[in-house]
């Protein structure tokens, strides 16, 4: 008789260890302090926003905020961030023009650029959210607080603890602790038996981080910074012209994501060698859109400017107060800040995607075959999927937000995903492989 083949190992052992169940414990103890530190990042970021939009203008006597005010706004929030990725340790973080990708948790020492070059890029309006440097700032300080507690801390138990953090930070931010988990699973690539082991704690961790944004947010007045709709307008059940529209969006969106990431990687590239200097160029050039947006269209810029979230309920309950013409002229100007402030500024990619989506999906429901519940939540999937290459995650956003009409449009959302994703796939250029051997 042979020598019998060892069976394959149990990929869930860590999961009955003791040292699972204390990385459980521990995760769960990080997750109140870190939603609480996220959560008062997001309202600093709220009141830097309307001190240097609102509060600023008025203390220097103007009635109201004036049309140009974002250009030199915009241009000094460009000197900050230029000086914080140029002198400060981590440079400034995550670059959000590479997309969000999982790159571990940061260091402590890079910390208080990321921070800081966050807060000038989101609180002055650059086309930026606040996901990326939550997640950054909840992965690297609980890897630092892990440290203190367990100095020998293994490097993969070291990583968990991260991704758990980073759970606790973005657990409420997009309405849901459940999407945030699907976004940081599908940007880390996680699968298989391996998903199980992560994701546990990292649930936990979330769960406990959107009870305390919960909380925080009542306590303070403060409200808790998630994503949230309004009114949503009933949808119809899908006919066969929707589902052309679908296709029609899903196409559109590819070429339209990958026209705003080549551009932005491209000024990445030429931003880089004068770092300070040209980022405060594109910081007057995002200042200069909403300057043409709101001299044109009768609007307020600042329709322009930021990452979106706030004003897609708007956006969807006020889409009969915009022509044609102020949709397209949106949809223009918000692309082209969004593509320039992917450049240089620091914050993530996700809610001015679902922005840009959202406004052209409005626009198209004024054509026949349309309406305006699926035309927003298509766009919405089909622009994130473009931007992100996250499916799973894209056709959540584009669903949950809308409440029960998203069970009514989801099937018009997978079709826009599907399609934009598989477009998006063929556009880009595959990674180069190792050299062939030329025949002799």
């Amino acid at each position: 008789m042979g020598t019998p083949v060892p069976g394959p190992a149990d990929p869930y052992a860590p999961v009955r260890t003791r040292r699972y169940a204390g990385l459980l414990v521990l995760s769960a103890a990080l997750g109140v302090p870190l939603s609480a530190i996220a959560f008062g990042f997001l309202a600093l970021v709220s009141e830097l926003q309307s001190l240097t939009y609102e509060e600023l203008p008025q203390a220097l006597g103007f009635q109201e905020t004036p049309s140009w005010w974002p250009v030199p706004l915009l241009g000094v929030a460009g000197l900050l961030v230029g000086l914080a990725v140029r002198r400060l340790p981590g440079g400034g973080g995550h670059r959000p023009a590479d997309g969000l990708v999982s790159t571990g948790a940061p260091p402590a020492s890079a910390l208080p650029g990321i921070v800081l070059a966050a807060l000038a890029s989101l609180g002055a309006g650059a086309v930026l959210g606040p996901e990326a440097p939550l997640i950054a700032l909840g992965g690297g300080l609980a890897v630092w607080a892990a440290g203190r507690v367990k100095r020998d801390l293994a490097p993969d138990a070291r990583a968990l603890v991260g991704a758990s953090g980073s759970f606790a930070a973005v657990s409420a931010l997009l309405g849901s602790p459940l999407l945030g988990a699907f976004l940081l699973m599908e940007v880390a690539g996680l699968a298989g038996p391996m998903l199980g082991v992560v994701l546990v704690p990292g649930l936990l961790s979330a769960g406990v981080g959107a009870l305390i944004f919960t909380g925080l947010g009542s306590w303070t007045g403060l409200g808790t910074y998630s994503l949230t709709l309004g009114e949503v307008p009933p949808a119809a059940a899908p006919g066969i012209a929707a589902f052309g529209w679908a296709l029609v969006l899903g196409v559109a969106a590819a070429f339209a994501g990958a026209g705003i990431r080549r551009l932005s990687l491209a000024l990445q590239e030429r931003v880089e060698r004068r770092t300070v200097v040209a980022t405060a160029a594109v910081g007057l050039a995002v200042g200069a859109l909403a300057l043409v947006y709101a001299e044109t269209s009768g609007r307020d810029g600042s329709e322009v400017l930021y990452s979106g979230e706030h004003e897609l309920g708007h956006l969807l309950a006020g889409s009969a107060s915009y022509s044609v013409g102020a949709l397209v002229l949106l949809l223009v100007c918000k692309s082209f800040a969004y593509c320039a402030s992917l450049s240089c500024f620091r914050g993530g990619p996700v809610f001015p995607a679902m922005f840009v989506g959202a406004v052209a999906g409005v626009a198209l429901s004024h054509l026949p075959g349309l309406h305006l519940t699926e035309g927003f939540a298509m766009g919405i999937g089909a622009m994130c999927v473009a931007m992100l290459r996250l499916p799973m995650t894209s056709v959540l956003l584009a669903t949950l937000l809308l409440g029960g009409e998203g069970l009514t449009v989801m099937p018009l959302v997978i079709v826009s995903v599907v399609v934009s994703y598989v477009v998006t796939l063929r556009l880009t250029p595959a990674p180069a492989g190792p050299a062939r051997p030329q025949a002799a």
